[in-house]
């Protein structure tokens, strides 16, 4: 078989491991080629969202927004560097973890941290659930590391008598991954909120580790026996502590393969398609597909306890940020990752769906928002990235969503929950009243972005019997965003009703998209107590508005073949045949967004020295706060 050098460059270290290269000639399916993605669609370089269509109703929720100058409004630490976070959900409950450095990735000291959620829309302030170690008196640093620090690829495990084990890695900076390392920490969470005490469950197996010389003991030494089954459920599970491999190689026969990718993820895969080029014949039901970093896949027949040479399938284009696969609530398949080769610039968190978990199709957007990075930090990459869901056993949240979990920028942590069935596209009127939906709850079919300094929700304005979707922000770098996907078409009528809770202050940026994200009507609440839009090149004033009172806005667009929109506000003309701000053949999108538009990274690279935070990113803008009701869109050919 020939086999190619896959050469990893993390945090600044090689990695240089073989594998077997995929070959063309065998059916997809098969060890040789596991997964396939057969579309066509690929991103975009520019603007974050890759210009891919939205996954229709995802829910971008940030969980934490780090601050340096108030600890209070974040961890308590002030750490800045907020990364690789993963997502269990067991007692009615979601649980994040986190790691935490105070600067840079990789240097000391460094923590994990943990933070719930009920509903996945409102989350707890983080609890560190494994501190900065601290070693025995006397204990010497092994020579080239540089104090000690948190890793992790594997946070959670669901044990078969219900106990939720919380899991973390503690080595030496500033490799991970070296022989330095101490070994896996475990420790129990209750259902009151407590935690147990903490305990090796692992002693590195590349160095000379013990109780005697760490400052844990080993979880055999716990009076409590459920833990200690619980611990054992978890060292008997090839699948589970497969996702260990990156941080302690051996010994030899306690992983399938002496060789591995970098942060594993695995789903069980169904029956293959009936599609010829499928490769029904080379499918196996059930079978195991392991996904790694830098495209690489294998499978397994047998529950984990051995893999086929792990390959890189050419048509998943990806770096070394995760990549996620798993069996979705309707019987198909997802995958989600950055569909990018630029390890720096990590965007947009993408989606693939497939009916049997080996070919894949449909990329779609999941996150295209970056905002500005507010603090430097070493190897601190642009974008969503790292993304991991909940893994098979480690509970299923009610409603049958997708959930997923990733950092922004390396500095704040969020989640995604992602409608099922996964779709792009509506059929018919969109008529949207928000009475019928759930105050605080989730926006049906509408993609939301919502920061915990912008959020977006519907809300009991101006009563609970007439309910708006509320757009606020006080990010001085961020924003809400809120997109509702309606049918394409040459030709849409849109109209909704929209009141600013003041005039002096923010401002609405109203737009209608087509399917790649070009906006060709552009309509502006300004902070000059003003409404204007967009004349082709020219920027023209409509009318003052005033605060506290409802606006009904409707447009008429005409995409082809000489574009142009009429707009009016209360029944009156303000605008006849403007003409489009870009050129489109359709459109598809109404967009509300409380900032204006953005599609690049602001701050660049660790080269310019000294970092200063953005100034005033720790402190909060003046509110601005906008509500939305009556939303209609019809379009036509």
């Amino acid at each position: 078989m020939p086999v190619m050098a896959t050469v990893f460059a993390l945090a600044g270290a090689a990695c240089v491991l073989l594998f077997a290269s995929s070959s063309r000639s065998a059916p997809t399916g098969s060890e040789h080629e596991p997964i396939r993605y057969v579309g066509g669609v690929s991103i975009a370089p520019t603007p974050h969202d890759g210009r891919l269509r939205p996954a229709i109703g995802v829910a971008n929720y940030q969980t934490f927004r780090a601050n340096r100058t108030h600890p209070e409004r974040a961890d308590g630490y002030g750490w800045t560097y907020n990364h690789a976070p993963m997502l269990a959900y067991w007692n009615d409950t979601f649980y994040q973890e986190y790691l935490s450095n105070p600067v840079d990735e990789h240097i000391a000291p460094g923590h994990t941290l943990v933070v719930t959620s009920r509903d996945g829309r409102n989350w707890s302030q983080p609890a560190v659930v494994f501190p900065a170690y601290e070693p025995p008196p006397g204990t010497p640093m092994p020579p080239g590391y540089n104090g000690y620090m948190m890793h992790q690829r594997m946070g959670f495990y669901v044990a078969p008598n219900g106990r939720l084990l919380v899991l973390g890695f503690y080595g030496h900076a500033e490799d991970p991954f070296g022989k330095g390392g101490i070994g896996r920490v475990v420790r129990e969470a209750h259902k009151d909120g407590a935690y147990g005490p903490i305990y090796f469950i692992r002693y590195s197996s590349q160095a000379e580790w013990n109780e005697a010389n760490t400052s844990y003991p080993l979880y055999a030494r716990s009076p409590d026996r459920g833990f200690v089954e619980a611990c054992e459920a978890l060292l008997a599970d090839r699948l589970m502590t497969f996702q260990w491999w990156d941080e302690d190689h051996g010994p030899p026969g306690f992983y399938p393969l002496e060789k591995a990718g970098q942060a594993l993820c695995f789903y069980h895969r169904g029956v293959a398609s009936d599609a010829p080029e499928c490769g029904k014949a080379a499918s196996r039901d059930g079978q195991v597909v392991a996904l790694w970093k830098w495209s690489l896949c294998a499978l397994s027949a047998d529950e984990g306890r051995s893999f086929s040479t792990p390959v890189k399938v050419p048509t998943i284009i990806m770096d070394g940020a995760k990549i996620w696969g798993q069996r979705t609530s309707d019987g198909r398949y997802a995958l989600v990752y950055n569909p990018t080769t630029y390890s720096e610039h990590r965007y947009p968190l993408a989606i693939v769906t497939g009916d049997d978990g080996i070919v894949f199709d449909d990329l779609l957007l999941v996150h295209g928002e970056v905002p500005p990075r507010r603090f430097f930090g070493r190897w601190k990459d642009f974008g969503p990235q790292y993304v991991r869901g909940i893994a098979e056993g480690n509970g299923n949240p009610p409603g049958g969503a997708m959930w997923v979990t990733y950092s922004v920028n390396k500095e704040d942590m969020w989640v995604s929950r992602i409608p099922v069935p996964v779709r792009c596209r509506v059929e018919g009127p969109v008529a949207d009243g928000f009475d019928d939906m759930e105050s605080g709850g989730h926006v049906r079919d509408w993609d939301i972005y919502s920061p915990l300094w912008a959020p977006v929700r519907v809300v009991d304005f101006p009563s609970a019997s007439s309910k708006s979707l509320e757009l606020r922000d006080e990010d001085p770098y961020d924003y809400a965003h809120a997109v509702r996907v309606f049918q394409e078409g040459a030709k849409a009528e849109i109209s909704c009703r929209i009141l600013a809770r003041q005039a002096n202050t923010g401002s609405l940026e109203i737009e209608v998209l087509d399917r790649f994200g070009n906006r060709p009507v552009r309509l502006r609440f300004g902070d000059d107590g003003r409404i204007s839009a967009v004349d082709g090149d020219a920027t023209v004033d409509l009318q003052p508005y005033e605060p506290n009172r409802w606006y009904k806005l409707d447009l008429s667009v005409d995409a082809a073949p000489f574009g142009h929109y009429d707009a009016s506000i209360d029944g009156r003309t303000v605008l006849r045949k403007a003409a489009l701000a870009e050129a489109v053949l359709s459109v598809e999108r109404l967009s509300l967004r409380t900032g204006p538009y953005r599609d690049q990274p602001t701050r660049q690279t660790e080269n310019e020295r000294p970092h200063p935070p953005l100034p005033g990113g720790d402190e909060p803008a003046p509110l601005a706060v906008y509500n939305i009701k009556d939303v209609r869109a019809i379009a036509g050919r």
